[in-house]
């Protein structure tokens, strides 16, 4: 073991959209250090599919994307965070152009402005700007080569971060009068085992959403809610978590069973797909006048619906009226992954089934990304600036890490000016009394149990009974590995189990708080919507761990 102390003006967790965007502009003004756990770069930005939203047309305004976002999020959304998610959108846009992102364009346009905007879902017009069907990639790959050529960062792969350093991390905890701030993170390096101290005075958590803590889920193996768990343990506050949006068209394979489930995009019924049951039979069209492009938590009922009624494992998208051609043209991602799987999507239509996507809940944040935790900023979808209220609007969430990294980037450079910012000496990682746990398989085996507790009894539709009883499990099964975690040697899957069951219980107590039914949250015991809207957030630093904050 050979643990060392590192220092950096700025500490970025994460390397999606968020947390790339804001160490570009990060380096301009300081020194940054960015951390991630794979070294393939694996994150929710990579896999996003669809797009990016934005006023980009002069037939769009930025009062009907305001509506559009204020629609699908239920009444729960933050108009002020909305307004300058909208607003700020197409020189968001125009900045990742000029960073090397190359977005679709229209067939025979020279202009890279002259983009081919595709609609998806809640949208009332197109809006979506798209690099085919592998936007989420083309934007990361772009920021990857931007970041590579600046002095100033550095980048760590293959690194895990395990808890954020405070006050509570002083021998001597000497209470401020300004409250608890945050100067870095313990950083363990997944090669070595070694548990490093990083101190910074501004931290950014970008690490993305909690995916991983479904059974079935579109993200990526590292999406375990990390930061999440760490702000809470920190003293942050996390609200509406209990909104967990399942994408209603993940690809169902009979061949692979595991990992993350292959998206097929929203585009693809923006383009004129329709869903069909196992008897043939459409049924969108009775249950939302824009049928196939409701809002998704909609469309997700809809399709768990009809699985329940049928007994089925999966129903059916379909779009091959619209020819080979266009689709290997619109669509060469989705099209060669479905061949690969023995469908041709221009003859046959394309099996799919919902899984746990995207978490419109997260950390308690202003429109400039801080946390009431001073130094500690967060971004992308760690976050909860209230953009997506009850549901998020399709291809809001690549728009949303890049805004509101640009109004945290602004905030803390002011802050950097304005302040002298200085970091206590934090101890060393203490590892005394640890040892090597060899029986890794009840590790693996708790993250199964943990996802499947979660898809069985906190899915898409929800009772009390199944809540009450998954609360119960929970809190047995985190008991138990927090035994692990404090007995046994770090190691990056101890880290995320960890945080697995964090996330877990922050979900199902959130769902019990809440006694109606509104956007994501669907429980069969409080079918209303309640006529004053309310947020759920919990937090440590309460006596209660718990509020209603009504709007």
């Amino acid at each position: 073991m050979n643990p060392k102390k590192f220092f950096s003006d700025f500490l970025v967790l994460g390397t999606g959209i968020a947390g790339l965007s804001f160490a570009i502009k990060a380096a301009q003004i300081g020194t940054v250090t960015v951390v991630t756990k794979k070294q393939d770069f694996e994150s929710n930005t990579n896999f996003a599919q669809g797009g990016i939203a934005s006023v980009l047309s002069p037939d769009d305004s930025f009062e009907k994307h305001i509506e559009d976002t204020l629609e699908a999020g239920a009444g729960l959304c933050n108009r002020k965070a909305v307004e300058i998610l909208v607003k700020n959108g197409p020189e968001r846009i125009m900045e990742l152009m000029d960073w090397g992102t190359r977005f679709s364009v229209k067939k025979g346009s020279a202009s890279r402005k002259s983009l081919d905007l595709g609609r998806e879902g809640g949208h009332s017009l197109n809006r979506i700007a798209h690099a085919t069907d592998l936007t989420g990639r083309e934007i990361e790959m772009a920021l990857l080569k931007k970041i590579s050529s600046l002095d100033n960062v550095n980048l760590l792969e293959d690194h895990t971060a395990v808890d954020l350093l405070t006050e509570h991390q002083l021998h001597t905890r000497t209470k401020k009068k300004n409250g608890t701030g945050c100067y870095g993170a313990y950083i363990l390096n997944n090669m070595t085992g070694d548990v490093h101290t990083f101190n910074a005075k501004i931290i950014l958590i970008a690490t993305g959403g909690t995916g991983q803590v479904y059974l079935h889920t579109t993200n990526p193996t590292i999406a375990t809610g990390d930061g999440i768990a760490m702000a809470y343990r920190a003293g942050a506050q996390i609200a509406d978590m209990e909104f967990i949006q399942f994408h209603p068209t993940s690809f169902y394979s009979r061949k692979k069973q595991g990992g993350p489930l292959f998206l097929i995009s929203e585009a693809v019924r923006g383009e004129g797909g329709i869903l069909l049951n196992s008897r043939g039979r459409r049924f969108m069209e009775g249950v939302h006048p824009r049928a196939e492009l409701a809002p998704r938590d909609i469309v997700a009922r809809a399709i768990d619906s009809e699985l329940k009624s049928l007994g089925d494992q999966h129903v059916y998208l379909d779009i091959s009226f619209k020819g080979k051609e266009f689709l290997k043209h619109r669509f060469p991602n989705i099209y060669k992954k479905c061949k690969e799987e023995g469908i041709d999507i221009s003859t046959d239509p394309i099996p799919v089934v919902p899984a746990a996507h995207y978490l419109c809940g997260g950390i308690v944040c202003d429109t400039d990304g801080k946390t009431p935790i001073r130094n500690l900023y967060v971004s992308g979808e760690a976050s909860c600036t209230g953009v997506h209220g009850a549901n998020r609007l399709a291809s809001n969430s690549l728009l949303e890490g890049v805004v509101f990294s640009h109004t945290a980037f602004e905030n803390a450079r002011s802050r950097l000016a304005a302040e002298k910012i200085e970091t206590p000496d934090f101890p060393y990682w203490n590892k005394k009394g640890t040892f090597d746990l060899r029986e890794w398989i009840l590790v693996q085996h708790n993250i199964e149990d943990v996802k499947r507790l979660m898809w069985d009894y906190v899915g898409i539709v929800r009772t009390d009974m199944r809540l009450k009883m998954a609360y119960k499990r929970i809190m047995m099964l985190a008991e138990e590995v927090h035994d692990y975690y404090r007995k046994s040697t770090l190691t990056s899957k101890m880290a995320e189990l960890r945080n697995l069951a964090t996330v877990a219980k922050l979900i199902i107590r959130s769902a019990m708080a809440r006694k109606d039914s509104i956007g994501l949250h669907f429980n069969i015991d409080h079918p209303k919507t309640e006529r004053k809207k309310y947020h759920i957030i919990l937090s440590t630093a309460n006596k209660s761990g718990l509020i209603k904050k009504h709007e």
